[in-house]
């Protein structure tokens, strides 16, 4: 699969401020960067501010806040006030450039669909990158992050704060510890969507505000009319900005049952779904992964069975096991997690907060992992200092966040893909769904015509022309860009 070839200095020549001559600072030119002494403070940069940002930021206000960009300054007015010292800009092309080698890292909690691109430039520019959940927004995007942080050898994080519990180590050494005996099924869900989905697109016709740089939020993905369907926050919901509830929260319920049992790439995957609509996510999912059998190097019993992990959403969840006290909720911090073990049963809420198990037992397992007694973002701060012969990585590092975003979002592609009716093979070590066939097409439900009508409810649903399901699959795995927007080249 190619990547889209554009240099740094083309990519911000091709952009919307062509006429300033922007360039970005190449890596090579980069001085005073690396490491740093514990009581030095980073210059950061925060990109995404309005929302979600903004409690980072204040989780990294020890440090040095010296430059604040998002495409809506009323949203962002209260950072900008509450960071009067840091500068301000609407695009990060020209923030990167304004500032070259004056920053040391960056904090990026922008939409999902932009993440990938702010994120792989500024590692090419050498800098530490903290970004907010999910890691992208597409299997290839989570792939070229994966290299490149290995390549520049920056400090890393996804925003997965839970990542950083005690309570998700705690889980995480249990399944490895093999108390459970073999785990072949799990089953995890979340409350999310809290946002709209399930959603026609809306009709065109609102002016764009006059605090909002439009075509800057939408970036890379195709353009469509404004509308505050989108924004702000529930963009989350819509295909080309979000990848809906299972991209959002899969990262903090899936996260120890990814390094728990010691997965990697899912051999095959089915879904099912509310109204599957071609603009925007359903309202509620399930998906079923399904992870090969393998060799561990973590866990007690090196030769690990084959697992089903099945998710759900939106109001859905797994049925109680057999002696689940009654009364008892299974939702803890947005979601849970039941782990079917030979010889136990483990629950957990989501991030792994809570764990218990069935049988009442309160087991002794020695600690194997490293503990973080400052903030998930702070941790960050920590590895950003170290030099990277000795740095000690953050419990999302992206050499390890990379691989397990690539499951999150492969699963959305299920969800996209159900209407072909049948279990999709996957090749995770080449991204590529293996059993689709060049004869095979696809088409979605653009608006589902509901009315009532006499007092009868009735669809008259508008589709999408057939088109290849080959073509639609390889374009969810590694997104097309819409002009000028490129990413870097994928590292070999």
């Amino acid at each position: 699969m190619e990547s889209n070839k554009i240099g740094r200095r083309d990519f911000v020549k091709a952009g919307t401020f062509a006429a300033a001559g922007i360039s970005i600072v190449p890596s090579h030119v980069i001085s005073g960067l690396g490491h740093k002494a514990p009581s030095d403070k980073l210059n950061i940069a925060g990109i995404g501010v309005g929302g979600r940002g903004f409690g980072n930021l204040r989780e990294l206000e020890s440090e040095n806040i010296v430059a604040l960009c998002d495409v809506d300054w009323r949203y962002s007015q209260r950072v900008f006030d509450y960071f009067p010292k840091a500068k301000r800009y609407k695009d990060w092309r020209v923030m990167y450039d304004e500032l070259g080698d004056s920053f040391d890292a960056v904090m990026i909690a922008t939409a999902d669909h932009t993440h990938a691109i702010i994120g792989a430039y500024a590692i090419t520019m050498g800098k530490h990158v903290y970004l907010q959940k999910p890691l992208t927004h597409s299997v290839y995007e989570s792939r070229l992050l994966t290299k490149l942080a290995k390549e520049y050898k920056v400090a890393t994080s996804m925003g997965n704060q839970g990542a950083s519990d005690d309570d998700a180590s705690i889980t995480i050494e249990w399944l490895q510890s093999g108390i459970l005996g073999d785990v072949k099924k799990v089953e995890a869900f979340t409350d999310r969507p809290i946002w709209p989905q399930g959603l026609n697109r809306p009709e065109p016709g609102m002016w764009v505000p006059d605090y909002l740089n439009w075509d800057l939020f939408v970036g890379p993905a195709k353009m469509r009319p404004y509308h505050n369907l989108y924004h702000p926050w529930n963009w989350r919901g819509w295909w080309d900005f979000g990848v809906g509830a299972l991209g959002d929260m899969g990262c903090h319920v899936l996260h120890p049952v990814y390094f728990g049992l010691d997965l990697k790439y899912p051999t095959s995957l089915q879904a099912i779904s509310t109204l599957l609509l071609n603009d925007c996510a359903p309202s509620a999912q399930t998906v079923k992964m399904v992870f090969p059998e393998r060799k561990s190097t973590v866990m007690k019993k090196s030769k690990q069975p084959g697992v089903e992990v099945i998710w759900y959403d939106g109001g859905l969840r797994p049925m109680v096991p057999a002696g689940w006290p009654a009364g008892k909720e299974m939702n803890i911090k947005g979601g849970g997690v039941i782990y079917h073990g030979e010889k136990d049963i483990l629950v957990t809420g989501s991030k792994g907060s809570d764990p218990w198990l069935m049988s009442g037992n309160v087991p002794e397992v020695a600690p194997t992992r490293r503990r973080v007694k400052i903030s998930h973002e702070m941790d960050w701060v920590r590895a950003c200092k170290e030099s990277p012969e000795t740095r000690v990585p953050t419990l999302s590092d992206f050499a390890e966040a990379g691989p397990f975003n690539e499951m999150v979002v492969i699963g959305t592609a299920a969800v996209r893909l159900q209407s072909l009716f049948k279990e999709l093979a996957w090749d995770g070590e080449n991204m590529q769904f293996t059993n689709i066939t060049d004869s095979e097409t696809i088409k979605t439900v653009v608006r589902d015509g509901f009315e009532i009508t006499d007092g009868h409810p009735t669809f008259d649903k508008t589709w999408t022309e057939p088109i290849s399901a080959k073509a639609f699959a390889e374009e969810i795995i590694s997104h097309t860009y819409r002009e000028p927007w490129r990413l870097p080249d994928m590292p070999a």
